[in-house]
């Protein structure tokens, strides 16, 4: 089972650092998770993973069980011996997909009826059924099926979706216990963009007394305030003995913004996606690599980032990568990307121990604004 140890809480606001020990090694919050969606994180090996301080992954269950599918996972004993990672694997319901490919989903009492991306095949999934996937994918934490809701939703929209996640979440957690707790299962709080209806299911989820919580619904196309806004008001709500969880987030302000809120895990495709597009994070700020003023430049990406692409390469090499367009860009690049995101977290934990989280986000504006 999942232990949390919190190490120090922030005297300035609700920031902490702690330790989530898990079968495959203990992770140190806050911490980013880089997402693997079929067992890989895009452009970058295991190995590179490792090498920019990853602690933890995240695999993709709806994906994951389309391709390569179940028999394969079993066969070759999970997801961490397929893809040779030996550390803590996340692994999320499929709630998310079903709700960005809602024109192949549709939502029951039972589960989630879809018709698959890749042959037009259909599947249910059910409560039980994702945690039976994720089981065998071997995942050190499990999600819960939820109903997730896209911005806008009325109310009454999003009162179904939370009454739906609460059932299905009981229902999960029940048949996790019927099969010995294998690894662990979080909880997802749902209820659109109603603090109300967020207070109902932080209390409602609380009350099944998960291994952890996740914020989900956020980071849908709501304005960037109003996803604060919903963050500050559900964090406290839930135990604050448990790991708590927002998915799906996102840029480096909203990383230090939720860190000083109390989250301890996040996940986003931004890093590794916004590389393959040329833009990369820098403590001053994003710059695009394709820009014509990096064309004979000599610097690194960033000179205070240690690295591989930083210490071995120059923008204007990786500007003739990207805009020739060969595969090593986009490794480099995501190296680089990875290792930014990774280092703030490290960064944020060590200003959290020091109780000086205030002036480490002051002076992380400070540089961007400059």
């Amino acid at each position: 089972m999942l232990t949390f140890d919190i190490k120090n809480q922030s005297q300035e606001c609700r920031a902490r650092t702690g330790t989530i020990t898990t079968a495959h090694g203990v992770i140190e919050t806050p911490i980013f998770m880089p997402v693997g969606t079929l067992g890989t994180v895009k452009g970058v090996s295991v190995e590179e993973l490792k090498a920019c301080q990853a602690q933890i992954i995240l695999g993709n269950t709806y994906h994951l069980y389309l391709r390569p599918g179940c028999e394969v996972m079993s066969q070759m004993n999970g997801l961490h011996s397929f893809m040779n990672w030996d550390r803590p694997i996340l692994t999320d319901s499929g709630g998310f997909q079903f709700f960005s490919l809602a024109k192949l989903a549709k939502f029951k009492d039972e589960g989630v009826s879809f018709q698959s991306h890749i042959d037009g095949s259909r599947h249910l999934f059910t409560p039980e059924k994702a945690v039976e996937i994720q089981t065998i994918l071997g995942s050190d934490i499990m999600m819960s099926l939820d109903w997730c809701m896209g911005y806008p939703a009325t109310k009454k929209e999003a009162t179904t979706a939370l009454e739906k996640t609460t059932q299905w979440a009981k229902r999960g957690r029940d048949f996790w216990i019927e099969k010995g707790r294998p690894n662990n299962l979080f909880g997802i709080v749902q209820g659109g963009m109603y603090s109300d209806l967020r207070s109902t299911s932080a209390r409602q989820l609380a009350d099944l007394d998960f291994p952890g919580y996740s914020i989900g619904g956020l980071s849908v196309g709501e304005p960037t305030e109003l996803m604060y806004e919903m963050a500050d008001h559900t964090v406290p709500l839930l135990p604050k003995e448990k790991p708590k969880y927002v998915m799906g987030v996102g840029t480096p302000e909203n990383l230090v913004e939720l860190t000083s809120m109390g989250v301890d895990m996040f996940d986003c495709v931004m890093p590794s996606r916004n590389a393959r597009n040329g833009q990369l994070f820098t403590s001053k700020g994003t710059i695009n690599i394709s820009n014509a003023r990096f064309k004979l430049d000599k610097e690194p990406i960033d000179s205070e980032c240690s690295c591989y692409t930083c210490q071995n390469y120059s923008r204007a090499y990786l500007s003739h990568l990207y805009r020739s367009r060969e595969l090593l860009s986009y490794r480099l690049n995501t190296i680089h990307n990875l290792h930014y995101y990774l280092d703030l977290m490290q960064q944020m934990r060590d200003a959290i121990n020091l109780g000086q989280f205030t002036a480490f986000k002051q002076e992380f504006y400070r540089k961007r604004e400059r």
